[in-house]
């Protein structure tokens, strides 16, 4: 298990991070740069499990495809385990992808229908060469027992397995490889609440027991609150806040981290001074955002100096920052 008070040299790390997409406009189809991550630096260590959280379109999927090497960034660079991934040969690319695997969001579209699960699973022992041929099978029924599915399971097809089976058959594709890092990509959100308590304990279990790095995307506060030791708040493209979970759940310090915690769903009454705050208006389009600090124009604290200039990261307290200039921890009821 990760221990947020000590910090090992990062496995993983982002720096300076932007994509930007084109865009065509209007009746004249006047092309546009829009913007879905902008300036993101972050960092993971071995063992280390990152929940990146925030509204639909705030760039967490972008930043997951660019940290595993997938989309190319337009600014900035991430380097895995010390190697810059844009410096890398195509061949380069290839043997590192053994240490990065991703779960995306659909367990029923990311399988081929047409093939067994149990040679989906071992694509990529053979591909790079992991066991010998005789003991493929082997660590196949291996990589069954670790997600909890029967062997017998490897001679079906997709078809036969339910959402959540389908999603333990993609967690055990992706670890076939053996890999130091994963990013998960929604990796429950398609699936019914008590099927995700199954795959989120089962993502926990296969941390601690092999050290993985995971970065984490999901927009269920509750799933990241239970997995997750570090939190990283997006809105549009930006990181306005990070920190140790348990330190940001408690108190957060941004006025968007607190919208978003205390809009989510709690078994607990709420006392009056702590009611949702409803935010106004709609995400602001990411080809036309607001000067200044992109939450700006939704901020129940916003003021004129606030659509000056992007505000910088302050810091909170150890490893914890918010980017507003009135940002202050506060304890949610």
């Amino acid at each position: 298990m990760f221990d947020t008070a000590t910090k090992p040299a990062p496995l993983v790390e982002a720096k300076g991070l932007s994509r930007n997409f084109p865009s065509r406009q209007g009746i004249l189809g006047r092309s546009r740069d829009v913007w879905a991550v902008r300036d993101v630096s972050l960092t993971l260590a071995p063992g280390e499990t990152v929940g990146v959280v925030g509204e639909s379109g705030c760039g967490k999927s972008t930043l997951g495809r660019m940290m595993m090497g997938l989309d190319r960034p337009t600014e900035g660079s991430v380097s895995f385990d010390g190697r810059d991934l844009s410096g890398l040969s195509a061949a380069e690319k290839r043997r590192l992808s053994r240490r990065m695997q991703m779960v995306f969001q659909d367990p029923f579209g990311s399988l081929d229908p047409r093939r067994t699960i149990g040679t989906q699973i071992t694509d990529g022992l053979r591909i790079h060469r992991l066991v010998p041929a005789g003991e493929v099978e082997a660590e196949l029924h291996r990589l069954l027992d670790l997600v909890g599915l029967p062997r017998e399971a490897a001679a079906r097809r997709p078809h036969a397995f339910s959402g959540g089976q389908r999603q333990r058959i993609a967690v055990a594709r992706a670890l076939s490889t053996r890999p130091d890092f994963i990013v998960a990509d929604e990796p429950v959100s398609a699936l019914d609440v008590s099927i995700q308590a199954q795959v989120v304990n089962l993502l926990m279990d296969l941390r601690d027991e092999l050290d993985l790095a995971m970065l984490f995307i999901s927009h269920d506060l509750h799933v990241v609150r239970h997995l997750c030791t570090r939190i990283v708040v997006m809105y549009l493209g930006r990181i306005v806040e990070e920190g140790p979970a348990d330190q940001v759940f408690a108190s957060p310090a941004h006025p968007y981290t607190r919208a978003l915690l205390t809009a989510t769903p709690s078994m607990k009454p709420r006392t009056q001074g702590g009611a949702p705050r409803i935010l106004p208006g709609e995400l602001p389009s990411p080809a036309n955002p607001p000067s200044g600090c992109p939450f700006r124009t939704r901020c129940p604290l916003a003021e004129d100096a606030c659509a000056e200039a992007v505000p910088a990261a302050r810091a909170m307290g150890p490893n914890w920052t918010a980017s507003c200039i009135k940002a202050a921890p506060e304890v949610l009821s």
